[in-house]
């Protein structure tokens, strides 16, 4: 007895099967990484509302948080320029 022959179009709607599934399971996670986006956004959210009902101003704590992330050196730098600027202006 011999095993049955599986035409290419049983083949591609097999594979189209697996493919379908591991797509979902993308869009699965893709949705979830989603949620928890959201739930960290309205987590910070809150702390600047905290942040503001304790009298600080959120703006400069945003621009504070900002350059934490950035290269020291680059702050330096970017910081002189911008004093060179405002002493070509005028403005110190």
């Amino acid at each position: 007895m011999t095993a049955p022959e599986t035409t290419s179009d049983e083949a591609t709607n097999d594979s189209y099967k697996v493919t379908a599934g591991e797509l979902r399971q993308f869009v699965e996670r893709i949705e979830r990484l989603d949620q928890e986006k959201a739930d960290i956004a309205e987590q910070q959210k809150e702390v600047f509302a905290e942040l503001k009902g304790r009298g600080y101003d959120v703006k400069v704590v945003r621009s504070i948080v900002r350059l934490r992330k950035r290269d020291k050196d680059d702050i330096a730098e970017e910081e002189a320029v911008l004093e060179m600027y405002k002493e070509a202006l005028g403005m110190v």
